[in-house]
């Protein structure tokens, strides 16, 4: 574990924030629990690629992932995540505020668009606007939707606090989907002490 945290010199780092920095790694290499070292240095090589990432063999290239193109397929395809424990843990990081200290969630469906991965299972018809010709040019498209919760901020910002993501399947009910999840990442937000009897109550936010 200690090559991983040392990989980005995060251990060099005087700012205030690389103690909680360099915990939430050392945590996030703990919910990998098949193929750990693969996975971190690919989740590195993620987050440092310059660009977007069109392809995995670009990723494998990088230099923060130090193994070879083989070692990150096999990461893809026999690696492990404890996604309850990784969500654990992402509720304890510091939860963004709005209108002074409410809490506020949104919840949306992004999709995933797998138009010509014939083969994979449980691919569904992915709503999309149309881009620059109306509402007349949405189309639906096979893809994967994923609904994300997120913590909102005041201010002009964009960046937002994803809280929890699942992968709808085609016999799910989105209402108890939706109200599943949300009633979760609730109760991990107070029991991480984000929220207690008496704060202002947590705003959802849904289309």
């Amino acid at each position: 574990m200690s090559s991983m945290v040392l990989s980005t010199g995060v251990d060099q780092c005087s700012d205030p924030g690389a103690d909680e920095l360099r915990q939430f790694r050392g945590e996030l290499y703990r919910c990998l629990t098949r193929r750990a070292d693969e996975l971190f240095e690919l989740t590195e090589a993620v987050l440092c690629a310059e660009g977007p990432v069109k392809t995995l063999v670009d990723l494998s290239l990088a230099p923060e992932h130090r193994r070879g193109h083989g070692a990150l397929y096999d990461g893809l395809n026999c690696g492990q995540v404890d996604a309850e424990r990784l969500r654990g843990q992402l509720s304890r990081l510091p939860v963004p505020r709005m209108f002074g200290t409410r809490i506020v969630l949104a919840i949306d469906v992004s999709p995933w668009l797998r138009p010509d991965a014939t083969t994979c299972p449980d691919r569904m018809f992915c709503h999309v606007y149309g881009r620059g010709r109306g509402r007349s040019a949405d189309q639906r498209i096979p893809g994967w939707p994923y609904q994300v919760v997120a913590a909102l901020e005041s201010g002009p910002i964009s960046w937002t606090a994803i809280l929890d993501a699942v992968r709808l399947g085609p016999d799910d009910d989105a209402t108890s989907v939706t109200a599943a999840q949300l009633r979760a990442v609730v109760g991990r937000l107070q029991d991480a002490g984000h929220w207690h009897d008496g704060d202002p109550a947590i705003m959802v936010v849904m289309d």
